[in-house]
């Protein structure tokens, strides 16, 4: 009788896992958001973080961890796209300034 409980006892413990523990946040982005984002970017959308972890909380997150893991992982990519570095000799933007011709002395 007291190996059947101690074995229903294990069984309860070992589904109770949280299989998402110590996984970094980017990781838990691409086993549970990838399938329908393709990207992080702008999925925060300025949300304030306790609202965003407790929405992915209650709807994706396994934990309360791990959905604060991720709140803050979409927060760090939910900013504007990195701009490109600029080539060298490539043209400058028609946009800024050019710096006046120096005088030529006859």
């Amino acid at each position: 009788m007291t190996l059947a409980a101690a074995a229903a006892l294990t069984a309860t413990v070992a589904s109770a896992q949280n299989l998402d523990a110590g996984k970094p946040p980017a990781k838990l982005f691409a086993d549970g958001c990838a399938t329908c984002h393709r990207s992080p970017r702008g999925l925060a959308k300025g949300r304030f973080s306790l609202t965003l972890t407790w929405f992915l909380r209650d709807h994706y997150a396994t934990s309360s961890d791990s959905a604060k893991a991720l709140a803050a992982y979409l927060e760090s990519v939910d900013g504007p796209p990195p701009r490109a570095a600029a080539k060298p000799g490539a043209k400058p933007s028609r946009s800024a300034p050019r710096p006046p011709k120096p005088e030529q002395s006859r």
